[in-house]
């Protein structure tokens, strides 16, 4: 049963277009992902379809009779309403469905005739919506849904506005998922989860019957729960719909550029021919023979029948290549690649990077405890734990940025380091996006740019534009395009997967997966680190211990 529909709708924020013609179907027990570069309008459409946002163009329609429910991202204060209360007012649609279908069967003794007819027909119709409502186990369902999602331990009489950030989110979703909607729309619904609480929420929504729409950067739940990926184009900002999970829509998106690279190439022999066929054609009429029939008449049409046919066939060659011209298939980017330099002093020893004893705290709060770790050439080491554990403070303290409070950190004179921040706070955003990504760059302005357009990670008429107006994907692009171009032979990563389109974030594994130098990162996404191997550093309890 199709569910919710949506047909040719547009946004714009201005003159800029944040959604063009975006059409889509959802249908029971579909679960789509809602993918595509941060900033691409994902969240835009979800609030639109959520009734917050009003489009500009097109339909949203959903069936009679259904209910649609939606977790945003950031959740909205709740001013004197404690948890128990959201319970309560989560539960109260199901909860009033069996106190009209209860009200109804002790009406039916007194009944008859048509008013009997009636109340059947609308008990039926409570009866369904009840058990398309899993009622008859909602007291269990909410249980679940607080247990599963790591909330059961908050009492009930909390002010809701007192959890922390996390326990809001968890909160948020349990309490939709008590609705027990049919249709979900889901912001980033795996932010703030444990592996526990991951593995749940996906049995959950894989069991769910009603149709969701989930925008999720997270591709091993993409691939674990959806039915199709939705994809919104970076460029263009509209959509297309993949039916396959992830896996499936990464190996489409492989072929997709397979051909475009197929295409390209083509389309340049076939411009190198018609060019050819031009230049000869033109030359060959100028070299025209002429005949040795001595008859005036006979010679001056085979010379004019002669130019007419050069004429046509170079008229037609114009034209094709005009249209080519007119638009032509844009070169496809080059696969990123990290060209390490490695200098004699980097050779001379198989230790880039060494921490001995290191110890860090902050306000009195120790973060680090004598952590002593060795980095050695090629090495792939992969840092986690729980958010403020230290990972970041690590991080920093490799990169130099900050020093330990004991202890000391030591790194090779031939090594060059190259950090990812988390939140691309150290990118400098005072000029334009070009002299953003050139800053303390040594090669030249003209060789810069055509490394970062050929990679495909700005477009030229980006780069005069100001560095301030970057989306959060835009400044991690290019933070990746500076890393490339530094020649950095140590890579020291933070969250490096955040905010990037996933064909960014493919070809990003794929250039870390034939570095040469040492690898240091920080990572929540579960698809990266399963790619990445290497030795694992937890950080817990201001200790770091082997994972």
């Amino acid at each position: 049963m199709q569910s919710l529909s949506i047909r040719q709708l547009s946004k714009f924020f201005g003159d800029a277009a944040i959604l063009r013609d975006i059409t889509l179907a959802l249908h029971s027990g579909e679960r789509i992902g809602l993918v595509g570069a941060n900033g691409v309008g994902k969240t835009t459409l979800l609030r639109i379809l959520a009734s917050e946002l009003t489009a500009d163009g097109g339909t949203v329609t959903l069936a009679d009779g259904l209910r649609l429910g939606y977790l945003p991202q950031h959740i909205a204060p709740q001013a004197g309403r404690t948890l128990g209360d959201l319970i309560d007012a989560s539960a109260a649609w199901v909860r009033g469905l069996e106190a009209d279908m209860r009200a109804l069967e002790s009406s039916f003794a007194a009944l008859g005739g048509d008013g009997l007819a009636a109340a059947l027909a609308r008990y039926g119709d409570l009866q369904e919506a009840f058990e398309r409502a899993d009622g008859y186990a909602l007291d269990s369902r909410i249980d679940a849904a607080l247990t599963g999602l790591g909330v059961a331990h908050i009492a009930h009489a909390q002010p809701f506005d007192t959890l922390s950030g996390g326990e809001k989110t968890r909160a948020s979703l349990a309490l939709l998922l008590i609705q027990s909607p049919d249709v979900l729309l889901l912001d980033e619904p795996t932010n703030h989860l444990d592996a526990g609480m991951l593995d749940w929420l996906e049995g959950t929504l894989k069991a769910y019957r009603g149709a969701a729409l989930m925008a999720s950067h997270d591709r091993a739940f993409l691939n674990a729960v959806a039915t199709g990926i939705f994809e919104i184009d970076e460029h263009t900002r509209s959509g297309r719909l993949y039916r396959d999970r992830y896996d499936g829509y990464a190996a489409a998106k492989q072929a997709e550029r397979r051909k475009w690279e197929e295409d390209f190439i083509r389309q340049g022999e076939e411009i190198k021919a018609l060019k050819f066929e031009i230049a000869v054609t033109a030359r060959r009429n100028d070299r025209f023979r002429e005949v040795t029939d001595n008859d005036k008449f006979v010679k001056n049409i085979k010379r004019d029948t002669h130019a007419a046919t050069a004429s046509k066939r170079i008229r037609s060659a114009e034209e094709k290549l005009a249209r080519i011209e007119a638009d032509p298939i844009p070169r496809p980017p080059v696969p990123l690649r990290f060209a390490a330099q490695f200098g004699a002093h980097a050779l001379d020893s198989r230790i880039p990077l060494q921490l001995e004893r290191v110890s860090k705290a902050y306000d009195g709060v120790t973060v680090l405890h004598e952590l002593s770790l060795t980095v050695h050439n090629g090495a792939r080491i992969l840092v986690t734990g729980d958010n403020g554990a230290g990972k970041s403070t690590l991080l920093r303290l490799m990169a130099g940025l900050i020093q330990p409070d004991t202890g000391y950190v030591a790194l090779n004179p031939g090594v060059i380091p190259g950090y990812l921040d988390q939140e691309a706070e150290l990118l400098w955003l005072g000029g334009t996006v070009f002299e953003a990504f050139r800053r303390d760059l040594p090669q030249d302005d003209q060789a810069l740019k055509s490394l970062i357009i050929s990679m495909g990670l700005m477009r030229y008429e980006s780069l005069d534009t100001p560095a301030r107006g970057m989306s959060l994907g835009q400044r991690r692009k290019v933070q990746l395009a500076r890393l490339i171009a530094s020649g950095a032979n140590l890579l020291i990563l933070d969250e490096p997967t955040n905010y990037l389109s996933f064909d960014v974030v493919e070809s990003f594994e794929n250039a870390l997966a034939s570095f040469e130098g040492a690898v240091i990162a920080a990572s929540h996404d579960r698809r990266f680190i399963e790619r990445f191997g290497g030795q694992r550093i937890h950080l817990g309890s201001a200790h770091a211990l082997p994972a």
